[in-house]
């Protein structure tokens, strides 16, 4: 089944569905996951300069002879390329690992303070350059997204951030969809940390769907982009296969109240 993509606030489209690669540095583990996520329609591949795998896409590319226009790559800033000519140049080693002339999608890692300006400024030129088609940021929170507004020349196109069923920020939620920027949830299944809740147990066995994929079609029905990361092959195709059956608004309505503010990574509440 195609993934429905997502219009965002530049006019790009992207896939609701991607493969997050988060730390996967063993290079016959990412090449067998990116062949199998493309071989079942996944287009969108999520990297960062701190996983260390950007390489990889590009002999995936080279290896599995496909078109860099059939797929569209993200990758982020890290922490420690933070500032305007660090940013810049940090792009530049990035785009040379991809060996890619552009990417689809660029964003700044997290909201390191007093750099965080200075390097947004270098994303927009990134943008106006043509060297990025879309930017955003990563891990930011109303307080950080408000103060950008405040020097920003161009807003955000995607905010990604932790987000599952026992995190679920609404108002972070509602503030993004006011502003017109994506949300795009990392760590959607909560790194499993939370796998043993009786009411997503009990839908699974209603929807005949595993626990997991509970999970995942309720972000989607939040119309979230999603990005799980698996390197095995039966749950990439399980994580697609959530586009063929709906959550019911009571259902739906109860898997709501499961919000229990459960982080699995950074906390970015804490940054000035």
């Amino acid at each position: 089944m195609k993934i429905p993509n997502i219009l965002l606030n530049d006019g790009t489209k992207i896939p609701q569905i991607g493969l997050g690669l988060y730390l996967v540095k063993d290079e016959n583990d990412f090449m067998s996951a990116f062949k199998c996520a493309y071989d079942n329609n996944y287009r969108l591949f999520d990297s960062a300069q701190f996983y260390k795998n950007e390489q990889f896409i590009a002999k995936a590319i080279k290896k599995y002879k496909i078109n860099r226009e059939d797929i569209l790559i993200t990758t982020k800033i890290a922490v420690n390329n933070f500032g305007y000519k660090k940013t810049l140049k940090s792009f530049d080693e990035s785009l040379k690992k991809l060996e890619s002339n552009y990417v689809d999608l660029i964003l700044l890692h997290f909201p390191v303070p007093v750099l965080r300006k200075s390097s947004w400024k270098a994303l927009e030129e990134i943008k106006e350059q043509g060297l990025a088609k879309s930017i955003g940021v990563s891990n930011y929170t109303i307080k950080h997204l408000e103060q950008l507004k405040k020097y920003a020349n161009i807003l955000p196109s995607v905010n990604q951030v932790e987000l599952h069923l026992f995190l679920q920020q609404p108002e972070l939620l509602k503030y993004c969809n006011k502003n017109n920027i994506k949300v795009e949830a990392y760590a959607p299944l909560a790194h499993g940390l939370a796998m043993d809740n009786p009411l997503v147990l009990q839908l699974a066995k209603k929807y005949k769907k595993t626990y997991a994929q509970i999970m995942l079609r309720f972000l989607i029905q939040l119309n979230l982009i999603i990005i799980p990361k698996s390197v095995t092959r039966e749950r990439i195709i399980q994580n697609i296969d959530i586009l063929d059956f709906e959550i019911k608004k009571e259902d739906f309505k109860s898997l709501l109240t499961l919000d229990k503010n459960l982080r699995t990574c950074w906390d970015p509440t804490r940054i000035p």
